[in-house]
């Protein structure tokens, strides 16, 4: 049997719980092991490949900017040593409203917060960008 791929066009963000507007783009749903090389002795003929560390890469969200400044504020916070952890979860629909998929991201926090570019003959949506760390992905 053979199935379709998703679109990727029809997405929320969640933070504790919450709907958090209209994303433009989130990236950074990643996954790496390290690969750890291990020769055993007197085997010359060839070299063990083990598993190693597992790293997740950090979320990166993008939207349109809004009156609400809740996203610099969290990262304001952390700079100044109050340091909050949330859950984030990233939600994909189809066309029909149904959900698809939903990643969750635990104890997430801003390492990085980036304003809208400006040009003056532009007509694009100002754009915030939100970089998160966090300790692991499970699918939910």
């Amino acid at each position: 049997m053979v199935s379709e791929a998703y679109p990727n066009c029809r997405f929320y963000v969640m933070i504790d719980g919450q709907i958090q507007g209209l994303f433009v783009e989130v990236s950074g749903l990643q996954v790496e092991m390290d690969v750890m090389d291990y020769q055993e002795g007197g085997n010359n003929g060839f070299v063990h490949r083990l598993p190693g560390v597992t790293k997740v890469s950090n979320l990166v969200l993008k939207r349109g900017m809004t009156s609400s400044n809740e996203f610099y504020k969290w990262c304001a916070d952390i700079a100044s040593g109050k340091f909050t952890r949330r859950h984030v979860t990233i939600m994909m629909y189809d066309a029909g409203g149904t959900e698809l998929m939903r990643w969750n991201f635990i104890n997430a926090y801003p390492v990085k917060w980036v304003g809208p570019q400006f040009v003056s003959s532009g007509m694009d949506a100002a754009v915030e960008t939100l970089e998160l760390a966090h300790e692991g992905i499970s699918l939910g």
